[in-house]
């Protein structure tokens, strides 16, 4: 950067008591930072969360820090072109326009790497410059104190002001006054109150598991579990598709409060997006999954499939099919959605599917999938939505007579249970029963084609363990040749089939 327009930048800025001692600052960390932020736009969510337009010594960069927060925050591009309607772009600092200038700071950028680095350096120099105006006032009172102003009560107003300080001086949030937790829990209970499904939390659309849990939570880590072949992939998506249809029929209303779906963010880590795709066309349209992957389909399947497509491209439905991703990697990609698209719930299938970031994390897979959990449920905690996370289960459910699965069935199963706040186990008794068909004409083959009949097309949902209420089993419908579970009374309070 010219020196001439540093000087120039530091002039502007000289405070009453002199130039020879100016509040700590540091023009080329925030130069360094903004140009990061315009190479790269990624950078903004690395910094995001602590820095604020206010924390910078130059007005100027302060400007355009808050032009780049508003523009990422639209899900729009960031550099000197889309600044430049939002500037002083003719405005000159020495020889050069400002415009001029933030096409400088681009330019001369060095690395968008050190960006976080960069952010804490303004943050921390903020927070000195608070200090010292802290320690102004402080001075400042005691000279010249009422003659009612006992110094105890100038003590308590200090401590209350070096506090608040300390506070904003972190880079994390710090206590919450109860007063305002309760305000949030009154909202809570308001909005559930105006909704027509009368649910604190998103409703899943399946209307008994809903009833059960109060829907899914926010801030929850849900896991959902489940021995190969049990459905759970399927529970996934439909709950997903639901919320994701819910919020498409419901985004005109003028109330958010009464809004019963939400945007969905789905990691395929097994599946291709492709695959899921076609379990969700299944489940709609009622072509069976087997018959749309063969071509084995007349023209009227094929007419039911394009009439249903255009409106499930309303959905909003975002699937993301990398494979092996690392918590650090899939906690960026969701913070990137919870900004652009307002993400409000998030969907993994499956943690063992994932990878942690230590080194010594990839040595010991308990510690690995403990670093998993634990990243999940922070970062459900920070975006404020449900997570929910898919699990296999060991193979010790098959060895047992009864092979419904329990909370020591899970895989690593310490981190997983303990980090949970909703455990759900699916179960279908059908599959394992239908491998263990007897002889044709033979006494055992009509127990078991009575037995099958009981249980046919019948699932069990197990919350095994559940925060905010009681554990229990309930019973749904699955109809495999659609992927598809539902309640088993009547499907009236489920969302509309696209046919």
């Amino acid at each position: 950067m010219p020196e001439a327009a540093i000087h120039t930048l530091n002039k502007t800025n000289e405070k009453s008591i002199g130039s020879y001692r100016q509040p700590p600052h540091n023009i080329q960390a925030e130069q360094a930072l903004l140009g990061a932020l315009l190479i790269n736009n990624n950078a903004f969510d690395q910094i995001s969360d602590f820095l604020k337009p206010r924390h910078f010594f130059e007005p100027l960069h302060a400007k355009i820090y808050e032009v780049i927060t508003k523009l990422v925050g639209m899900g729009k591009l960031a550099n000197p072109v889309t600044l430049k309607p939002f500037i002083p772009a003719d405005e000159k600092i020495a020889e050069m326009t400002v415009f001029n200038y933030v096409i400088r700071l681009t330019t001369e950028a060095v690395t968008v790497v050190n960006a976080v680095d960069y952010g804490h350096i303004v943050y921390d120099l903020y927070t000195r410059r608070s200090l010292i105006s802290l320690g102004e006032d402080i001075v400042n009172t005691a000279y010249h104190s009422p003659v009612d102003f006992v110094p105890s009560k100038q003590i308590e107003a200090a401590e209350q002001q070096l506090f608040q300080l300390a506070e904003r001086g972190r880079y994390g949030n710090g206590f919450e006054n109860f007063s305002e937790i309760l305000k949030k829990a009154i909202n809570m209970a308001d909005a559930a109150r105006k909704r027509s499904s009368k649910l604190s939390g998103i409703p899943t659309h399946i209307r008994t598991l809903d009833k059960r849990m109060g829907g899914l939570q926010r801030s929850d880590l849900i896991i959902l579990a489940g021995r190969p072949g049990m459905g759970k992939t399927s529970f996934a998506t439909n709950i997903a598709f639901n919320i994701a249809a819910a919020y498409q029929a419901e985004n005109k209303l003028s109330d958010a409060a009464e809004n019963e779906g939400g945007v969905v963010g789905f990691f395929s880590l097994e599946m291709s997006s492709e695959q899921l795709a076609t379990r969700i066309i299944a489940e709609q349209t009622e072509i069976s999954s087997t018959k749309i992957r063969r071509g084995d389909i007349d023209e009227n399947d094929f007419n039911k499939l394009m009439g249903s497509m255009y409106k499930m491209q309303q959905v909003p439905l975002y699937i993301d099919q990398t494979g092996g991703i690392s918590i650090a990697q899939l906690a960026a990609r969701a913070r990137r959605l919870k900004r652009q698209r307002n993400l409000d719930i998030l969907v993994i299938d499956y943690i063992q599917l994932m990878s942690g970031f230590s080194r010594r994390a990839s040595e010991n897979r308990v510690q690995e999938i403990t670093e998993i959990t634990t990243g999940l449920k922070s970062l459900a905690k920070e975006l404020d939505i449900p997570i929910i996370a898919l699990s296999q289960l060991s193979r010790q459910v098959e060895s047992r007579e009864d092979r419904r699965p329990q909370l020591s069935d899970l895989r690593e199963s310490g981190s997983i249970e303990q980090d949970a706040d909703v455990v759900l186990f699916v179960y279908r008794e059908e599959y394992y029963l239908q491998n263990k068909k007897p002889k044709e004409g033979t006494k055992e083959l009509e127990n078991w084609q009575d037995e099958m009949n009981k249980i046919h097309n019948r699932a069990e949902v197990i919350i095994a363990k559940q925060r905010h209420g009681p554990t229990c089993t309930i019973e749904l419908t699955f109809q495999s040749e659609f992927t598809r579970f539902s309640d088993l009374a009547d499907e009236a309070y489920l969302p509309e089939r696209y046919q």
